[in-house]
C-alpha cells in the first residue's frame, strides 16, 4: 500500500542493482543506497556507542590468533595495545615479530581477524595516527567497520535490504559513509521527469 512508502524516509526496497546498490521507493520518488558504505557506517556507529557506554562485548577466541607482522606495523600495534583493548581486543607481543590475539570485539563476529590486524597495521604505518585520542579510536573503529560490513557484491534479499534501510533511519550520521561520501541519493518524481524532459 502507498502509506507504507510515506511512513519511511528511505522508503521500501524494490530491488538490488549490481550487487551493490539498493533501489527503494519512498513517497517522494526513488532512493538509491550504497549498501557497503551504508552498512560500514552502521557498524561504526554501533561500535562507537558501545565504546562510549563501556558496553563493548568481547569474544574470547578458542584458538588465539598468532599473527606475524612487519617491524613498523608490529611496533604501532604494540604501542596501541591499551587503545585496542578499550575497543575489545586482547593483544600481546608474542615471540619475535609476532603478536597473539586472544579476544576480539564480539561485533566483528566471524570476520577474518588476521586480515583486520594486518590491514590495521598497514593503515597505521602508511597514514600514521592522528594525535587526538578520540580520532585515533575512530580511525581504528572505521578500519574494523570496513571489514565487518556487507561487502559490495553480496546479494541481499528483500528483508535484508529493508532491515538495512530501517537501521539507517535511526542511526546518527548514516547519510555519509565513514569517508564522508553520501550513502544514498534521492531522485524525486520531478527529478525523474526532468530527465525525460517532461517538466
Amino acid at each position: 500500500s502507498i502509506d507504507q512508502y510515506d511512513q519511511f524516509p528511505l522508503g521500501v526496497a524494490l530491488a538490488q542493482f549490481n550487487k551493490n546498490y539498493i533501489i527503494s521507493r519512498n513517497s517522494n520518488g526513488i532512493v538509491i543506497i550504497d549498501q557497503h558504505a551504508a552498512h560500514e557506517r552502521l557498524v561504526l556507529e554501533k561500535m562507537k556507542s558501545a565504546r562510549i557506554n563501556k558496553s563493548i562485548e568481547k569474544q574470547m577466541l578458542l584458538l588465539p590468533e598468532v599473527i606475524s607482522l612487519e617491524p613498523i606495523p608490529l611496533a604501532l600495534i604494540i604501542e596501541n595495545i591499551s587503545l585496542l583493548s578499550e575497543i575489545g581486543f586482547a593483544i600481546e607481543p608474542f615471540g619475535k615479530g609476532m603478536i597473539i590475539v586472544r579476544e576480539v570485539p564480539a561485533l566483528i563476529g566471524n570476520a577474518d581477524i588476521k586480515q583486520i590486524i594486518i590491514d590495521l597495521g598497514d593503515d597505521l604505518s602508511s597514514g600514521g595516527l592522528p594525535s587526538s585520542y578520540l580520532a585515533k579510536i575512530d580511525l581504528i573503529l572505521g578500519n574494523i567497520a570496513c571489514h565487518r560490513s556487507v561487502r559490495s557484491g553480496r546479494i541481499l534479499n528483500e528483508a535484508e535490504m529493508n532491515t538495512l534501510l530501517r537501521e539507517m533511519e535511526i542511526t546518527p550520521n548514516s547519510g555519509q559513509c565513514n569517508h564522508g561520501r553520501p550513502t544514498s541519493i534521492s531522485l524525486s518524481t520531478k527529478d525523474i521527469e526532468k530527465l525525460f524532459n517532461r517538466t
